[in-house]
């Protein structure tokens, strides 16, 4: 599938690039940076919620699921924009946000008003709550107490697992199956390529609601995807299940529910190898992971835009990871993870940055990049809970980082104006006039990733490199494929690692070009710290 071996973007469009002097960021401004998309490689922009909305949870709670925020634009500026990302080769995808709504949404206001309404089914009620199982515990402890909320309108408690102005959506009725349908049909006629799903977990679940188990609870996934297939028969739904390992493929079904599922699993012991400098957690992530059935893939990523969840790690594992990248207490978030940006975490260290986004393009599965990380951009810790890293781009050294005209006080969140990540220091402008910065090192990996079609058809499978710092995986294919090194380690690293062939030859790096010669199967490399090999195998001779 095309979706396969993609570079996704994500992009916050309030916080791109504002074309009218607002202080919000809108689709028009957006458009005009496609150029800079297209030169960093993309091939899908992944657009956060940008439908109309209170605003109360950065849009994530819809009042309105068919008409675009008028903070950023017009109907007509967003199937501009789709149409212009199409003839740069890049195709657009938005976040279906379906397992609640606002609770100003229409819907809720007609189901809280007449409890004999068709509406009333469309959430989830009870005159007394159910015990609290441990799996529906608040998604936000520390902001929410529990799931249940009372209404005074209705007499009754409706269910939320998110914040209590987003009452969950009753998935299992019918209806609400066939309302997600159209909100699929919709956005589709105007050329999306498909959908980030929101919670998937939550929506395949009980809702809350004491043996109610569905008797086919990935069923919504199944329409989902069925609806996208309709319009487009490769469309792709991409999603977040951070489950437990056997519980992940589940999420893919038989290639008829999830396309790409992102990679939680590896995120999570990825940091914690950082941390310990020590490749040993990555490995053993990579043999926990399932095959994803063909057609199917992962989304792997350093960061999104929520907090850096480590909560598949261990308590012990996580505190750990977390003492090292988040040491103040107002840096962590939710007792499971970390609310600051990559390039901070790592105190803007250019080699550790660079060996990760080498890694993060070697291997199998889509690069997923949010915006502003391609140039290292920094967290706002003054700013409440995820909305510190959700700062605006960074374009120039200039006013307002040349994200908007307006006033400072008009934009809707500030620059960074302090300290080493300020957009004085960091910013796209004078990160594309210098031939090492980050920004151009991530551009020549993603061409990179694009001209080896073995990365993207390769298993996640770790290889023996008998260091413990250092990470190997292969990308095989006809006629000996890739093996991949990275030093998770300050220190050099020096690996004998078995090429899987025979005879001799040569492993050339594709990106330095140095080439190391291996004799009966095996190539002794020397890695520098936080060195990288992306090694083409090309035999000489045969073998016995």
């Amino acid at each position: 599938m095309w979706y396969q071996d993609a570079v996704i973007y994500s992009v916050d469009v309030k916080r791109f690039a504002d074309s009218n002097g607002d202080g919000i960021g809108d689709f028009e401004g957006l458009t005009g940076k496609l150029p800079y998309l297209s030169r960093l490689g993309v091939t899908i922009v992944w657009l956060m919620p940008f439908f109309d909305s209170p605003g109360r949870d950065n849009g994530y709670d819809i009042s309105d699921f068919y008409r675009v925020d008028p903070k950023v634009g017009t109907l007509q500026d967003f199937i501009r924009f789709v149409q212009k990302a199409g003839e740069q080769g890049i195709r657009v995808i938005a976040d279906l946000v379906v397992n609640h709504t606002s609770n100003e949404h229409p819907w809720f206001e007609a189901a809280r008003r007449e409890p004999k309404s068709g509406f009333h089914d469309y959430y989830i009620w009870t005159d007394m709550p159910p015990r609290l199982e441990e799996e529906d515990a608040p998604i936000f402890p520390g902001e929410e107490d529990g799931v249940w909320t009372y209404d005074e309108i209705a007499h009754a408690y409706y269910f939320h697992r998110f914040y209590h102005y987003q009452p969950d959506l009753n998935v299992a009725n019918p209806e609400v199956r066939r309302e997600i349908r159209k909100v699929i049909d919709f956005w589709m006629s105007f050329g999306l390529a498909g959908f980030r799903v929101d919670a998937a977990p939550i929506i395949v679940g009980a809702n809350g609601l004491a043996n109610s188990e569905p008797e086919d609870p990935h069923g919504p996934l199944k329409d989902m995807h069925d609806a996208v297939c309709a319009h487009m028969k490769d469309g792709l739904l991409v999603g977040e299940a951070n489950v437990k390992p056997a519980e992940i493929k589940k999420y893919f079904g038989k290639g008829d529910q999830l396309g790409l599922l992102f990679n939680f699993l590896l995120n999570s012991y990825l940091y914690l190898a950082l941390a310990r400098e020590k490749a040993a957690p990555l490995a053993e992530a990579m043999t926990l992971l399932p095959v994803p059935p063909d057609g199917c893939g992962w989304a792997n990523f350093l960061r999104t835009l929520d907090e850096l969840d480590l909560s598949r790690l261990p308590d012990h594992e996580r505190l750990e990871t977390c003492d090292v990248f988040a040491p103040e207490e107002g840096m962590r978030l939710y007792n499971r993870g970390i609310r600051r940006r990559l390039a901070p975490m790592l105190n803007g260290d250019p080699k550790r940055l660079e060996m990760l986004y080498s890694l993060l393009f070697s291997l199998p599965g889509s690069p997923t990049i949010v915006y502003g990380d391609e140039i290292g951009m920094g967290e706002d810790l003054s700013q409440s809970g995820r909305t510190s890293v959700r700062v605006p781009m960074q374009w120039t050294a200039g006013k307002n980082a040349g994200f908007s005209d307006a006033p400072a006080k008009q934009l809707i969140q500030p620059v960074v104006t302090e300290g080493a990540f300020s957009h004085r220091k960091v910013n796209v402008e004078e990160q594309e006039a210098d031939p090492d910065s980050l920004l151009n090192k991530i551009r020549r990996f993603a061409r990179l990733r694009r001209s080896s079609d073995a990365i993207a058809r390769a298993a996640m499978q770790a290889i023996h490199t008998g260091h413990e710092a250092v990470l190997g995986h292969r990308c095989q294919s006809d006629g000996g494929g890739l093996i991949v090194l990275h030093n998770f380690s300050r220190k050099p690293a020096a690996v004998d690692v078995s090429s899987g062939l025979s005879g001799e030859g040569v492993l050339k790096d594709l990106v330095s070009g140095e080439e190391f010669t291996f004799q009966d199967g095996q190539v002794q490399i020397t890695l520098p710290g936080y060195g990288y090999v992306w090694g083409q195998l090309e035999r000489s001779t045969p073998g016995v």
